[in-house]
């Protein structure tokens, strides 16, 4: 066969040059050409939240990319991939990406956000919740930056000529709903002595974090700063409980909530599963104390729907933490915020709001003067203090929210020193500093968004071994959304694997195919005059005869 094939070439070179010609060159040059693109970067993509909360949409609706990239200053948007850095980035600009129906939008976040000026990591927490309330079908992604990135940045910045393309890997499938998604929330006792009907106190917060993409939601302040004080508050009674001389005629309940940033799923499902069931509840509780946002700040806020009469537990413990932050603490400050529930509004403002509703004494202690505030549902909330550098007593103030072991402590303390002084006489506390650093650097370790704390998640499991190590009859409780009228619904495709592709322009493929078509239209014209090309050349090239 190979005989046959060179002896049909050898006839083709001999007999027919201009077929031959036709034929190779255009061959030749397309082994020799280069590829039409080469794999410049691969890196790791957090999509924009997406999820359903009481049937109104959120976040964006789109997870397919694959388009070319341009920067935000370019002219034409539509169907590119807008890429801009966080020190870049406004608002203005990102309605004009969404306005000309950008193909996809990557912002690169530095690694290190208390690199970033103060002013820059406000204003970003500001229009987090403003960049979800917009529902939109442009799919929406952040990026750590490295110097692989921030060189294809530059790129789009200075060779618009020669754009890159952005592609995710992986199925290339569309965000599905994921269905029977559980919630998971923790409950642990310290049984009180003296009989049945004891009063009980219940110390409760929310565990997961919340931010404008789910893989970058830390909760370092909100609210990992809470869950570290519940813990060492939960370590702190239970050396109480375990003597007789102080066990105090008090039951005492602490509840780690699941998904509070989703308008307190968690408590909302525990209040129904045990109000509507235990009739007593009602008449032994005494109070909530709800713990939110505690990791740093000069003050301490508790937030009330109805102040709390004299005479009563709720009165008792106001001003006891009074008294303690006014003897003991005098650079905090301390003040109480009424604000009524809102039943109009979508979500409710405080965790404690869900126990007003049931009518029972709630309240929640928190450094922030409101819940409006962008702090507790951002990003930029990490842990971005140093252990070493908050207890040694370096200064530093980095940008955006962030936990201060101190003021941690300090705040810790004036809770247990009033918590125990309501429960019984009893005024000192030995708070270990060492095991809220370790939990604050646990928790801030790992995005803890509620789309990602399954009931098999590391972090439900540990949370529910430690509180296992201090308290009681430690379980579980699950929210699952119902099937016909879902109060939230989650969605998948929120950490991709994306690819940069170096590339030539639309406008080269046009370019490339002019070329082709004249390279052939001359050949055909050269076929056709085959005679006279040959005469012309014969006569140019056959050399003079001289003559004497």
């Amino acid at each position: 066969m190979f005989e046959e094939a060179s002896e049909v070439f050898d006839n083709m070179f001999k007999s027919s040059f201009p077929l031959t010609f036709i034929v190779f060159i255009p061959a030749v040059l397309i082994l020799v050409s280069p590829l039409p693109a080469e794999a410049a970067h691969e890196f790791t993509v957090y999509r924009m939240q997406q999820y359903d909360l009481q049937g109104q949409p959120y976040g964006t609706r789109n997870a397919i990319l694959n388009t070319e990239a341009r920067s935000v200053e370019a002219e034409v948007l539509s169907r590119r991939c807008v890429i801009m850095r966080l020190a870049d980035f406004s608002y203005d600009k990102y309605q004009k990406a969404l306005r000309q129906a950008a193909g996809a939008v990557v912002i690169i976040l530095p690694k290190n956000m208390s690199t970033m000026p103060q002013d820059i990591v406000q204003q970003f927490m500001e229009l987090e919740p403003e960049m979800l309330a917009t529902e939109t079908i442009v799919p929406v992604y952040f990026a750590l930056e490295d110097e692989e990135l921030l060189s294809i940045y530059t790129q789009t910045l200075t060779s618009s000529p020669f754009p890159g393309l952005l592609h995710r890997s992986g199925s290339g499938a569309q965000s599905k709903a994921i269905s029977d998604w559980a919630i998971t929330s923790l409950e642990g006792r310290l049984a009180g002595v003296g009989g049945e009907d004891l009063p009980t106190s219940s110390w409760s917060l929310t565990n997961d974090a919340f931010g404008v993409a789910p893989w970058l939601s830390y909760g370092a302040d909100s609210n990992g700063s809470g869950v570290s004080m519940l813990l060492e508050l939960a370590r702190l009674f239970s050396r109480l409980y375990t003597y007789k001389r102080t066990h105090a005629g008090y039951n005492l309940l602490f509840f780690v909530s699941g998904g509070g940033k989703f308008n307190y799923q968690g408590t909302k499902r525990w209040l129904e599963d045990n109000l509507d069931h235990t009739a007593c509840c009602k008449d032994t509780w005494r109070f909530v104390l709800c713990l939110d946002t505690l990791g740093s700040g000069d003050g301490l806020h508790l937030h009330v729907s109805k102040p709390p009469k004299e005479g009563t537990p709720q009165h008792a413990l106001l001003k006891e933490l009074e008294t303690v932050v006014g003897s003991q603490y005098p650079e905090l400050k301390f003040s109480m915020v009424h604000k009524k529930i809102n039943l109009a509004d979508d979500t409710l403002a405080w965790e404690h709001e869900r126990f007003g509703i049931r009518r029972l004494p709630a309240f929640t202690l928190s450094h922030l003067p409101s819940h409006r505030l962008a702090q507790r549902s951002s990003i930029m909330d990490v842990r971005s203090v140093s252990p070493s550098s908050s207890r040694h007593g370096a200064e530093e103030t980095p940008a955006g929210p962030h936990v201060d072991l101190r003021k941690l402590s300090r705040n810790t303390k004036v809770v247990a020193e009033a918590l125990a002084r309501v429960i019984y006489n009893l005024t000192e506390k030995q708070v270990q500093e060492e095991q809220l650093s370790s939990v604050v650097d646990w928790l801030t370790a790992q995005p803890r968004a509620a789309q990602l704390l399954d009931k098999d998640s590391s972090v439900v499991s540990t949370l529910e071994h430690q509180l296992g190590r201090y308290l009681k009859d430690v379980k579980r409780h699950y929210v699952k959304a119902d099937k016909r009228d879902p109060e939230f619904v989650f969605y998948d495709q929120l950490k991709q694997t994306m690819n940069a592709y170096r590339v030539k322009p639309a406008i080269f493929d046009l370019l490339l195919a002019v070329c082709i078509a004249a390279y052939l239209g001359v050949m055909y014209l050269a076929i056709q005059n085959f005679g006279v090309l040959y005469g012309v050349i014969r006569r140019v090239t056959q050399p003079k005869t001289k003559t004497h």
